[in-house]
């Protein structure tokens, strides 16, 4: 009687452990991306800095704020391009949840 009383604890406890552990099947995998907005706006900074000291450099004696003005537009727009492109990449990974 005691050997029977062990055995339906021993198969009840391994049967309740079976029934806890999710398996493969249940988990989902996900495409999971980081932000792209926050590497885009870096590089819209990084770049309007830049071109706006590269257009003061190669602008003429008189032309200093124009070049200043039309360098940081320029480097902007490309280096808000440029972040995102490369930010897009590699941030993605899948992950099983």
């Amino acid at each position: 009687m005691r050997n029977r009383l062990i055995a339906a604890i021993v198969f009840a406890t391994a049967g309740t452990a079976l029934v806890a552990v999710p398996t493969a099947a249940e988990a989902k995998r996900v495409l999971v991306c980081k932000d792209v907005k926050k590497k885009a706006n870096k590089g819209t900074v990084i770049g309007a800095v830049s071109g706006g000291v590269l257009g003061n450099v190669v602008a003429g004696s008189g032309n200093k704020t124009e070049g200043t003005l039309i360098g940081a537009g320029v480097g902007a727009v490309a280096g808000h391009q440029i972040a995102k492109s490369n930010a897009k990449k590699k941030r993605c990974h899948y992950e099983y949840r």
